[in-house]
């Protein structure tokens, strides 16, 4: 078979929310584990400032390995995905132009690099995860890999994550959210919303992941500070009480067809004592030994069916299609409390969400292979 009659995977990542460095590493894990035999893989970059770019599909280039943080950057040419849908045709032409009209009459016009049969987004955080990519797919009638727009803004934004969980029927810890507006008009008034929470508070900006600007607070005098910070990554600021409680995770992949979700085996994060008071960035993606996952959780069997129900109906419960990791703790008294979905989880191969189906008996590489055949099966529009 010749790659033009492979079917056309463009893997988009990079991006303008904070976590661009972590889409980039995301990429170099998928790029490293693609089969290219089955598919042809076209890569495009997304600058901080919103330019599409067609970058290398070298593995090497986008990974922490070098020891700096990868960012895709201009490279003087622009990507373009067609909006037109063609009729009773689904895909988009992606055409390649200079990013300057003078260097485009010199290139005698824009160039087409062929037509996409299917996007794989690998963007982490807003304009990329929380629904906007998705709707501009959505009118293109192109397929691509993840939940809908509906899910993706869901899924995002903390706050409106609690009000579904808590509409659904699941526990949801104490909170308070700080919005922009309440913020500007009294930051005071705006503090005080959190006084029924009872210490140590996690901060976190409402739309952003990876542990990005998350502060633990154990006393009052740091919580101004902790909103400040988080403001840096999203005016719109969620403020958490701890739990008490182990952290559970589970993977969730959509059925094929009309089947129920799949969820892998639960997994237990550990973070290794005295380097870091929660999981956080570094813990996550640069310091290896800072973290172990167990997988199965170290529980009883009862329990692991449980939380694997409980992922499911998660996943279900804000539409999510494609893949989701979700979280709970595990409370001492026998609660199963949910933390959050994530609708992009971390996919490099050394993240929690691969290891988990790795442990389950489902491959990386045949993950991807897994979610880019749900996405080509999957119709765009209603559903």
């Amino acid at each position: 078979m010749t790659s033009a009659s492979l079917p056309r995977v463009l893997l988009l990542f990079g991006g303008r929310s904070s976590e661009h460095s972590v889409s980039c590493v995301t990429a170099a894990g998928v790029l490293s584990a693609i089969d290219t035999a089955t598919y042809d893989v076209v890569a495009v970059g997304i600058t901080k400032d919103g330019t599409w770019t067609p970058v290398a599909a070298t593995p090497e280039q986008w990974s922490f390995e070098s020891g700096a943080l990868p960012e895709v950057t201009a490279n003087g040419l622009t990507a373009h995905l067609s909006l037109d849908a063609a009729a009773n045709e689904r895909g988009a032409e992606l055409t390649v132009s200079a990013s300057t009209p003078s260097a485009e009459r010199d290139r005698g016009g824009a160039e087409s690099l062929g037509r996409i049969d299917v996007v794989f987004p690998l963007l982490h955080g807003p304009f990329g995860e929380d629904g906007t990519l998705q709707g501009m797919l959505e009118l293109a009638d192109m397929p691509y890999v993840g939940a809908g727009v509906a899910a993706s803004a869901i899924g995002m934004d903390k706050h409106h994550m609690k009000v579904a969980f808590a509409a659904a029927g699941f526990d949801v810890g104490p909170y308070a959210v700080i919005t922009d507006k309440q913020w500007r008009r009294d930051p005071q008034v705006a503090l005080a919303s959190a006084g029924h929470l009872v210490y140590p508070l996690f901060v976190k900006p409402a739309r952003a992941g990876s542990s990005m600007g998350i502060t633990r607070v154990d006393e009052p005098a740091g919580l101004r500070a902790a909103v400040e910070e988080a403001r840096q990554h999203d005016p719109k600021v969620v403020i958490e009480q701890g739990i008490e409680g182990r952290e559970i995770e589970c993977g969730v992949l959509e059925g094929r067809g009309a089947a129920a979700p799949r969820t892998t085996l639960p997994g237990e994060i550990a973070v290794a004592d005295g380097s870091h008071t929660f999981y956080d960035f570094e813990a996550k993606y640069v310091d290896g030994a800072a973290a172990q996952l167990s997988c199965p959780a170290s529980l009883p069997d009862a329990e692991l069916d449980r939380v694997r129900e409980l992922a499911a109906a998660a996943f279900d419960a804000i539409g999510a299609e494609g893949l989701s990791r979700v979280d709970f703790f595990y409370t001492p008294d026998g609660r199963w409390v949910i933390n959050e979905i994530n609708t992009l989880p971390g996919f490099t191969p050394h993240s929690m969400y691969p290891q988990m189906w790795e442990k389950t008996g489902l491959s990386y590489p045949d993950l991807i292979d897994e979610l880019i055949q749900l996405a080509l099966e999957r119709r765009t529009g209603l559903r």
